[in-house]
């Protein structure tokens, strides 16, 4: 195992230091626990958006904390959920008169624990709402169940907006609702990563094989098999999408190539290429396209398509500028 750390039981810690040092002007974090990182920059009778997950997956989910998009994240070791006592704490430093909404991907863990915050807030009287990104449509047959992935930044991008735009803890739940029906995601992996603190790899691949559908925790995919064309990969992923969510001639769509560590950006452009000739072909607009890594496993090697069906308020919620660390628009 290669990696920039210092001991490996501290390696979450250690990268939250640093981003802090880098970027106190935009994130703090809360009560002298590192875990709870969030906005440095409170908006009073704002809607706070609080999301969370394991360490490992950067940008998602602290990356997206800041101006426009949200305001906390309790934060995991590698792969694993925030407290909620965390979760609680920075409930309590980003509450600013209009309620809280819990935004976070769908996994066990992270279920129990906001489930767990919210219980504690109203205790408080502090009104909560809770909604999961659940996009990987290869996870589960049943949509209710499927694990959320890289289209949770259009939820993010929403609500961060409708938020913004100093919308009702109901109109931000609305907002990030729209945008999660609107959603789907397949993904693929080339090779495993590597958690710090076990030291080999979470699962393994052959040299010519790959996993179409593999989660961003080492999760079983549909298929192992040998590696496939960008074009026979945008087949197989942009097929599977319009089969779960039809998309009509015509319509319009936000695209987001994501990759998942370690994959090139080369790569991505040539993958998005494949996608935009399928959708040309089937007389789908295209409003805009996003290429890079917004939901990554590590040092994984692999890729994930996301199709966002669009309309004019998610188009709005599209362009609204944002502000982070990792993103600015």
């Amino acid at each position: 195992m290669k990696k920039i750390m210092n001991k490996p039981e501290n390696y979450t810690e250690d990268m939250l230091r640093g981003i802090y040092a880098a970027h106190p002007d935009m994130v703090k974090y809360v009560n002298d626990d590192v875990h709870c990182y969030c906005t440095a920059k409170k908006v009073p009778g704002k809607v706070a958006i609080i999301t969370g997950g394991g360490t490992g997956h950067l940008p998602l989910f602290l990356g997206y904390v800041g101006e426009g998009l949200l305001d906390g994240c309790g934060v995991g070791n590698v792969f694993q959920s925030p407290s909620a006592e965390q979760i609680y704490e920075i409930s309590k430093e980003v509450e600013a008169g209009a309620g809280i909404l819990f935004l976070y991907g769908n996994y066990t863990g992270d279920i129990m624990n906001f489930d767990m915050a919210a219980e504690l807030l109203e205790m408080d009287d502090i009104e909560t709402r809770s909604i999961v990104g659940a996009d990987d449509v290869n996870s589960h047959a049943d949509p209710a169940a499927r694990r959320g992935i890289a289209g949770i930044y259009f939820m993010y991008k929403a609500a961060g907006a409708k938020a913004a735009q100093m919308g009702t803890l109901d109109e931000v739940y609305e907002a990030a609702k729209l945008a999660g029906d609107s959603t789907r995601t397949v993904g693929f992996a080339f090779t495993p990563c590597i958690i710090p603190e076990i030291g080999h790899p979470n699962f393994t691949l052959e040299e010519d094989e790959m996993a179409m559908g593999m989660g961003i925790h080492g999760e079983p995919g549909v298929w192992n098999g040998p590696v496939k064309t960008s074009d026979e990969l945008a087949e197989e992923s942009l097929g599977t999408i319009l089969k779960d969510m039809p998309v009509e001639a015509g319509e319009e769509v936000a695209v987001l190539i994501n990759g998942l560590g370690a994959t090139s950006v080369e790569e991505l452009y040539i993958f998005s290429g494949s996608v935009r000739k399928l959708l040309d072909e089937k007389g789908i607009r295209v409003y805009k396209t996003y290429v890079g890594e917004y939901a990554t496993s590590m040092e994984m090697a692999g890729a994930s398509l996301s199709i966002c069906k669009l309309n004019e308020t998610l188009k709005e919620y599209l362009e609204y500028p944002v502000h982070t660390p990792f993103m600015r628009i």
